[in-house]
């Protein structure tokens, strides 16, 4: 997809369920670096993992950072049984590290914290607007549609 604006209103072209997997991580204590700097790159290579094989079904994802202490990503993915089998999957980056990471988290004296969400959301419960905006979020996931003149969002979310 194209990082071009796509001028006037459009909306993410999906129109089925969605899967939302919020992950992230907040430095309790930056002077503990050698506990937190391994959670810290451990999301990088997964990514960089899913981005090799997108048959393992994650479509995008928003890095982002809350404070100075606090990192996430947002990931979009095909389905929740893809994100569940990638999660599960011996043989991909996620299942060995997040052992190690549980190891490390358990023997930090919580100087890192880790969190993660994940949310399926049923066709006509969500809703996107963009206005002059390159495909982003959903809609760089999905794909993007021009917006319907006329058409209100209480429309749009009972479609």
């Amino acid at each position: 997809m194209s990082a071009c604006t796509q001028l006037g209103r459009s909306t993410a072209a999906v129109d089925e369920d969605v899967v939302v997997f919020l992950i992230g991580m907040r430095i309790n204590h930056f002077w503990a670096v050698h506990r937190w700097i391994p959670v810290f790159f451990a999301m990088p290579m997964m990514l960089r993992e899913l981005k090799k094989d997108r048959g393992l079904g994650l479509l995008d994802h928003i890095l982002g950072t809350a404070s100075p202490r606090s990192y996430f990503v947002i990931q979009y993915w095909e389905s929740k049984d893809k994100l569940l089998t990638y999660a599960a999957l011996p043989d991909k980056r996620h299942r060995p590290w997040w052992a190690r990471i549980n190891k490390l988290l358990r023997n930090s004296g919580g100087h890192v914290g880790l969190w993660h969400e994940t949310y399926v959301v049923p066709a006509g419960s969500y809703e996107t607007i963009y206005g002059d905006m390159p495909p982003y979020g959903l809609a760089k996931a999905h794909g993007m549609r021009p917006l319907k003149d006329g058409v209100q969002a209480r429309d749009r979310l009972s479609a």
